[in-house]
């Protein structure tokens, strides 16, 4: 039904009843039909008010169905542009970290999850709460170069790794972005360590543990004694520990090669384990470095032992607990311990026997394993027992020196 007055204002009953204004018209497109309201919430006045606007703008040849549909769409696509910016300033770096870490649960060892996660934490800060999408190549290389000036080559190496490997994991997954690390070179070459501590800086060492607390006291001197890796150690069970056999068996999934690794315990360090305190409901022996990941349980307590040597009078220049396992391995090749025992003994897949050999060669050597880190360890408490009392026969001699020359002549 049309309007007599105004041509093309027109309202069309629905078979429900419901009656929708309208204004209709001709464009090159054919007819089209603008709705202006439905009766009883639009007037029949604010109806015709509408209608001539939507004429007005035919008269000037204009299609006012066409920009309707244009804006609409430009309006659903903005608010979709809008959502999808949302989400992408959302997905921060962090968070896809997080997801990688998440996804590669079960196929990666978990030291290697606990060290990736905790290396881009710790090396890119500024990175955390920043778009996954907005990171830039140009961003990459400066943060690489900052980690390798501050941090060195080692750890800027290792960032790039485990942030290329989390970025490309996000790609392979659709996600929308771009992997900024992609073709960036590592920061530099790795330099093998050739740090060797001495058996009388590791009895040094020892000694010190003396003035730490009694957690990592233990920590250190077990470390120190059994030659395995930091975060093993430090993550030790309870329920791993066989004292009547004098034995620790760690899983495959705390192991750096994923294959369980037994370790024999000598008699100071089933000493030390022995006298360690129990947490209820917490398996593990070290209580203060639950998490294995905890970089500040390590350096918080190799500032404890430095602060101790130095209490001592002594100071051991560029050392780390990683030294620990060159130290020992040395020692014991000194000692005339054989390679392929030593290599064992650490845990390494390849080393001594390799090739053909090592295919064949399943041998455990555990006796030799036994005898030793058995042997390392008397060295190491000799050293620092044949110190210490050097230490106090040195003082005995000066407080003698000392009140004979106060004595009057």
């Amino acid at each position: 039904m049309f309007d007599a007055e105004l041509r093309g204002f027109g309202v069309r009953v629905g078979a429900s009843g419901n009656k929708t204004f309208l204004a209709q018209y001709t464009s090159p497109m054919g007819k089209r039909r603008a709705k202006l309201g439905v009766f009883g919430v639009v007037t029949v006045e604010e109806a015709r008010r509408q209608a001539r606007v939507v004429l007005g703008a035919v008269a000037e040849g204009r299609d006012p169905v066409a920009e309707r549909t244009a804006a609409a769409e430009a309006m659903k696509a903005a608010a979709a542009a809008a959502k999808q910016k949302a989400n992408r300033d959302a997905f921060t770096f962090h968070k896809l970290a997080e997801a990688w870490l998440a996804g590669r649960a079960g196929e990666r060892r978990a030291s290697y999850l606990r060290e990736a996660g905790a290396c881009l934490r710790r090396n890119l800060p500024d990175w955390q709460d920043r778009p996954a999408a907005e990171i830039a190549v140009s961003d990459a290389i400066l943060a690489m170069d900052r980690i390798k000036a501050d941090k060195g080559t080692v750890a800027a190496n290792r960032t790039l790794a485990y942030a290329r490997a989390a970025f490309s994991w996000a790609v392979k997954r659709q996600m929308p972005l771009a992997n900024p690390l992609r073709g960036i070179e590592r920061p530099g070459r790795e330099a093998a360590r050739e740090r060797v501590l001495s058996i009388p800086e590791c009895a040094a060492i020892w000694r010190a543990c003396a003035a730490l607390p009694v957690i990592r006291a233990a920590f250190v001197r077990v470390l120190l004694a059994t030659l395995q890796r930091r975060d093993e150690v430090a993550a030790m069970r309870w329920q791993e520990l066989d004292f009547d056999a004098g034995l620790w068996t760690l899983p495959g999934s705390r192991t750096k090669n994923g294959k369980p690794h037994v370790v024999h315990l000598s008699e100071p360090v089933l000493a030390i384990l022995r006298s360690m305190p129990k947490v209820k409901d917490n398996p593990f022996v070290f209580s203060g470095a639950s998490e294995a990941g905890n970089i500040g349980f390590f350096s918080g307590t190799k500032n404890l032992v430095i602060d101790a040597l130095a209490a001592n009078g002594e100071t051991i220049p560029d050392w780390r607990f990683h030294d620990f396992r060159r130290a020992g391995v040395t020692a014991l090749a000194d000692m005339g311990f054989a390679p392929h025992v030593c290599d064992r003994l650490l845990n390494h897949i390849t080393g001594a026997i390799h090739g053909v050999a090592a295919v064949y060669q399943r041998a455990a050597f555990f006796p030799e394993r036994k005898a030793a880190l058995e042997a390392w360890a008397a060295n190491v408490c000799a050293a620092a027992t044949v110190s210490a009392v050097a230490d106090a026969e040195g003082e005995i001699h000066a407080s003698q020196a000392g009140s004979v020359g106060a004595m009057p002549q």
